[in-house]
């Protein structure tokens, strides 16, 4: 699998580029974090009492740098605790923003279920409490935050609620208890090992109003299958949007190790070192964040133009716009490498939808992904 993946990005270096200026910008975005050091601190959330960890970045000048950090709210896996994300949330943290991970326990006795289980309530809930926090001189994180702008992370089920609260739905009573409205403060979501059912397994139309959404899934995923994750990507009505495959990862690819305990393990063992799948993970989620919620240009190349063919470890389908229905053409390109001729897959296979870069006219990069 890696062996193809490199080809197919050798093959495409020469695709998607039709300039060197291009090149140049591929080859000198740097897509590490920005912040070098991470704090983190515990604290209750005041409306549902539920214990948090809080990650921020703490450069020197933390206090003096005119910083405003955006909020990102990780919703956890089932059963997964909070400590299982620390690595992941610490990296996302880095590219610049506050990360909140709560353990949000439920009890619902008609599923036979107690134990740890996200809702949407609790989207307002961190939200109250972060302007509790950005206003409290005691707090670490006094003064620093923008809190008009929130962004969600998810894992499985919290990736499922997170799409129904970003589609602005209550779907009672796993994901929603009484009501929810989205709140405007919400901006954008990336969630790993999710889809978006209802209970009778149909696929739910995800009116997210243009609020960017990325999915991140491991290729050996047995809990949320890719499948699952395709057809979830193809019902999120509007773009920006973004299905990233990270090549070997399971549905745990986003924990600090495989088959946290608490969980229902995944029985399909990830082929991708464990560290490398959290490291991918929160990369891609940070730069998409800070592509949807900051504006961040650099960022927003690299998750829709250049990233898939730079990271070995991905594969990539995204729509950064609306596009014209005739737009809609494939066909063949021919590749003088090793004299192969290779055909294009389509949209909702592991390609990019919005290869049109300069004067390209829709030139799609070949992935071999199987």
């Amino acid at each position: 699998m890696a062996t193809i993946k490199a080809l197919s990005v050798a093959a495409s270096a020469a695709l998607i580029v039709c300039g060197t200026g291009k090149v140049v910008a591929a080859a000198t975005f740097n897509d590490a974090p920005l912040f070098n050091d991470v704090v983190s601190y515990n604290t209750t959330i005041s409306a549902n009492n539920d214990i948090a960890d809080i990650y921020y970045p703490s450069p020197s000048n933390l206090k003096t740098g005119n910083y405003s950090f955006p909020v990102a709210l990780l919703l956890q896996g089932a059963n997964v605790d909070k400590s299982d994300y620390s690595e992941y949330a610490s990296i996302v943290a880095r590219y610049g923003f506050v990360v909140v991970v709560p353990n949000h326990p439920r009890s619902l006795p008609q599923f036979g279920f107690t134990g740890l289980l996200p809702e949407t309530s609790q989207i307002n809930a961190v939200l109250g409490q972060i302007q509790v926090e950005n206003s409290n001189p005691a707090s670490p994180i006094a003064d620093v935050i923008n809190t008009q702008k929130l962004g969600l992370l998810g894992h499985s089920a919290g990736g499922a609620v997170g799409l129904s609260a970003i589609a602005n739905l209550c779907l009672s009573p796993i994901q929603c208890e009484g009501s929810f409205n989205r709140p405007n403060e919400l901006v954008a979501g990336a969630f790993f090992g999710a889809g978006l059912r209802n209970q009778n397994q149909e696929y739910i139309p995800i009116n997210n109003s243009g609020i960017p959404v990325a999915l991140l899934q491991g290729t050996q995923d047995s809990r949320a299958l890719p499948i699952n994750a395709e057809k979830t990507y193809e019902q999120i009505q509007t773009p920006p949007k973004a299905l990233i495959s990270i090549l070997g990862a399971n549905h745990y690819g986003i924990t600090n190790i495989n088959n946290p305990l608490g969980p229902i393990p995944d029985p399909n063992m990830p082929t991708l070192p464990q560290d490398v799948a959290v490291e991918t993970v929160a990369r891609w989620s940070g730069l998409f964040l800070r592509a949807s919620i900051l504006d961040d240009k650099a960022a927003f190349d690299y998750v829709y133009s250049t990233g898939d063919a730079l990271d070995p470890n991905v594969s990539v389908i995204s729509q950064a716009k609306a596009v014209p229905e005739a737009s809609y053409i494939w066909g063949l390109v021919i590749l003088s490498a090793s004299g192969a001729v290779l055909g294009l897959k389509k949209t909702k296979q592991h390609t990019q939808e919005n290869r049109n870069v300069a004067n390209c006219n829709l030139i799609h990069k070949v992935d071999l992904l199987l």
